[in-house]
């Protein structure tokens, strides 16, 4: 009686375990439509190769040193917003191309004072963007 008992009961187990309930939460959902992300704009005029991006940054042992040097000098500061650290570094030949956004008008300066502080008052080409202007 034992065995028989076992027996449905792996049956009736291996049914139950075959049906597929379907509850109206995992229905196909789609997704909310995409919007353009806010840099847009810089990304096309970045394509057309009349301004600097990282990919034009220098190897020459003494453009990567200096590249190095400023965006150190940056990650120390911690009045720096974390929008303001990442911004882009370019080291051409010694002169030094700050782009990017930053959040006021207060960082654009003080990141460009640091990296002239680094590499030479007539070294830096601030090209910095406040967000939102």
């Amino acid at each position: 009686m034992h065995k028989i008992l076992f027996l449905l009961s792996l049956v009736l187990f291996g049914l139950w375990g075959s049906v597929e309930i379907v509850h109206p939460a995992e229905t196909t959902q789609v997704p909310p439509a995409q919007t353009a992300p806010d840099n847009t704009g810089q990304n096309v005029r970045d394509r057309g190769g009349a301004t600097l991006t990282p990919g034009d940054q220098s190897g020459r042992k003494t453009d990567l040193p200096l590249t190095q040097r400023i965006r150190k000098a940056l990650m120390a500061d911690k009045s720096l917003s974390t929008t303001a650290k990442n911004i882009k570094i370019i080291t051409v030949h010694g002169l030094v191309t700050l782009r990017g956004p930053v959040n006021t008008p207060q960082e654009r300066e003080k990141i460009a004072a640091t990296a002239r502080d680094v590499a030479g008052v007539d070294k830096v080409e601030n090209q910095l963007e406040i967000k939102g202007h």
